[in-house]
C-alpha cells in the first residue's frame, strides 16, 4: 500500500504561481511512476503531468505545458507540480496517483490516489 497526502492548494488570482506537494508513505516511493490529475466541476477527471521514477522522464498534458513543471524528490518521498501563469481554467482538485507502469497517462493505469487539493485561480 501507498498513502499520498497533497498539499499546497489554495486560491491565487489569475497569473500566479502555487506549488503542490504529494507526500508518500508505505511503499518503496521510488519505485513508482508518478502523475498528477485535476478534476474541474462537471468535468471528467484529466491528465495533467506525469514522471518516471527515476524523475528522467516527464509528460505534460498541452494545456499545462510550459507553464507547469512535475518532479520529485525520492530522498523525501515527495512528488511536487509547480504551477506557474495559472488561468481560471486551471481551477479544479488536483490530485496525486502512484503507478507501477511507465509515466502514463491514463488514470486507469495508476494504482494509489491521494485525496486531492483545491486550487482556485480567480481573473
Amino acid at each position: 500500500q501507498v498513502q499520498l497526502v497533497e498539499s499546497g492548494g489554495g486560491l491565487v488570482q489569475a497569473g500566479g504561481s502555487l506549488r503542490l506537494s504529494c507526500a508518500a508513505s508505505g511503499r518503496t516511493f521510488s519505485s513508482y511512476a508518478m502523475g498528477w490529475f485535476r478534476q474541474a466541476p462537471g468535468k471528467e477527471r484529466e491528465f495533467v503531468a506525469a514522471i518516471s521514477w527515476s524523475g528522467g522522464s516527464t509528460d505534460y498534458a498541452d494545456s499545462v505545458k510550459g507553464r507547469f513543471t512535475i518532479s520529485r524528490d525520492n530522498a523525501k518521498n515527495t512528488e511536487y507540480l509547480q504551477l506557474n501563469s495559472l488561468k481560471p481554467e486551471d481551477t479544479a482538485v488536483y490530485y496525486c496517483a502512484a503507478s507501477s507502469a511507465v509515466a502514463p497517462r491514463g488514470a486507469t493505469a495508476y494504482d494509489y490516489w491521494g485525496q486531492g487539493t483545491q486550487v482556485t485561480v480567480s481573473s
